[in-house]
């Protein structure tokens, strides 16, 4: 599992440890095992469990976890056992709308995504952005949409969906921190969907989607992989760039200047190719 490069982020429950393994044999980016909202309230503690057995007996499996917020009394019992277990490679934060659990949860010591699902959170954006820790945003349509009385599946819905997505982006780029993932497609079987909202967020600047089937995962992957004729441009013009120090040149008939150079890196970067760092 990458875990910079992060187009794909799965959820699998705590409760089901029997679905870890083909979670993480799934090719997803990153596995997110789930305290949170698949588990039950009287199921949180044996859902702890099970993540640190499984932790025990597959010390090689990295996973994201995501954790109950910060509201809940759950909250510190999860941190104690993100911050214990090794094989946890980051922790996703829900509900994120206070910068003081931001900032209780990066003591962890682990890469944080919080996850905005609030007019709260998004209120609260720039501080949670800016907190030490934090990898990475995400946010939470189902819950915003609830919150705002919103009607899913009409065009008023996608209004208010592209504005956050806007808002995420802006923070993210403000902060400097690594390409924001999309919220979820809840309709798994609609794969032809998911394929658009996944171009829609590709090309308005996300890095990836998170996941809650394996079968999302290929067709997000597929998105987010340039076409060759995109890592043919771009290699020509990360080439070009760093062979002769030139900031400004054309190529192909058309000009090409430091922006477009940056382009052209990010494109090799989800590509998987391995090239010089930017100057």
């Amino acid at each position: 599992m990458h875990e910079t490069l992060m187009r794909s982020a799965l959820f699998v429950p705590a409760s089901r440890p029997d679905r870890f393994s083909k979670a993480i044999a799934s090719g997803a980016d990153a596995v997110i095992i789930d305290l949170e909202d698949s588990v039950a309230p009287d199921a949180k503690s044996e859902a702890r469990d099970a993540l640190a057995r499984h932790a025990a007996d597959h010390p090689q499996d990295r996973v994201w976890v995501r954790i109950n917020d910060g509201t809940t009394p759950w909250f510190e019992d999860d941190l104690a056992l993100c911050r214990s277990l090794p094989s946890v490679a980051g922790i996703v934060l829900p509900k994120a709308q206070a910068a003081e659990h931001v900032y209780i949860v990066s003591g962890a010591g682990k890469p944080l995504m919080p996850v905005i699902e609030s007019s709260q959170g998004l209120r609260m954006l720039d501080s949670i952005a800016e907190a030490n820790g934090v990898a990475r945003l995400s946010f939470g349509i189902l819950d915003l949409m609830v919150e705002f009385g919103t009607r899913p599946q009409t065009e008023g819905a996608q209004r208010i969906l592209d504005q956050v997505r806007f808002q995420i982006l802006q923070a993210s780029r403000m902060h400097g921190l690594a390409d924001p993932l999309d919220t979820i497609h809840a309709d798994f079987s609609d794969l032809d969907g998911l394929a658009r909202t996944a171009t829609l967020a590709r090309d308005m600047g996300f890095g990836g989607m998170l996941c809650i089937h394996p079968s999302q995962v290929p067709v997000v992957h597929q998105v987010y992989q340039p076409l060759p004729e995109e890592l043919d441009w771009a290699q020509r013009v990360v080439d070009h760039a760093d062979r002769t120090g030139e900031y400004a040149f054309r190529l192909d008939g058309r000009m090409v200047d430091l922006p477009v150079i940056e382009r052209a890196r990010r494109v090799l970067e989800r590509g998987g190719r391995p090239e010089a760092p930017s100057r």
